[in-house]
């Protein structure tokens, strides 16, 4: 599809993956593309919408981990608890959450890593210069409003399929 890839941060045993933007349901065939180009396997949380019969079957099969968000569940401890417990845990999380315009970011992919003592690596989706980059990771250190910001800036220039619903809010 003529994209290229730019990684400059190597992909550890544990990490968690904060993908933007998100602005299309070609994003999750992007990263599909992505990980099978690479050759390596990503989890992948998902609105438990997607996840009804057969094609749930085919969402879990790929690494989809239904997300219900109407409940207030304790996800993040959950999954940071299973990546503590894991010799290899890669996590894909959208930080917008939605594929529509959406100032301010979920919290629950920077959680899941301070939690777990994972690094964050950012990768950005850009379909104007058919690119998607990793040069950066962050590592938590539970000061959300300043690390926020930090990767937020990352994004900023990246373009989703659609630019108009994508905002890091700065």
């Amino acid at each position: 599809m003529g994209y290229r890839f730019e990684e400059t941060v190597k992909r550890p045993r544990k990490y968690i993956i904060a993908l933007a933007p998100h602005t299309s349901n070609w994003d999750f065939i992007m990263a599909l593309l992505f990980m099978g180009a690479e050759q390596f396997r990503c989890g992948f949380m998902m609105k438990q919408f997607w996840f009804f019969w057969p094609l749930g079957y085919l969402m879990r099969a790929l690494g989809g981990i239904p997300v219900k968000r109407q409940r207030n569940t304790s996800m993040t401890e959950a999954i940071a608890e299973v990546a503590r417990k894991s010799d290899d845990f890669h996590l894909c999380i959208t930080p917008e959450g939605t594929r529509s315009r959406q100032p301010e970011w979920r919290r629950g992919f920077y959680y899941i890593a301070l939690k777990a003592e994972l690094p964050i690596l950012l990768y950005g989706l850009d379909f104007e210069r058919r690119l998607i980059q990793c040069t950066k990771q962050i590592i938590p250190t539970g000061d959300y409003d300043r690390q926020i910001v930090e990767i937020k800036e990352y994004f900023k220039d990246f373009k989703g399929k659609h630019p108009d619903q994508f905002t890091t809010g700065l």
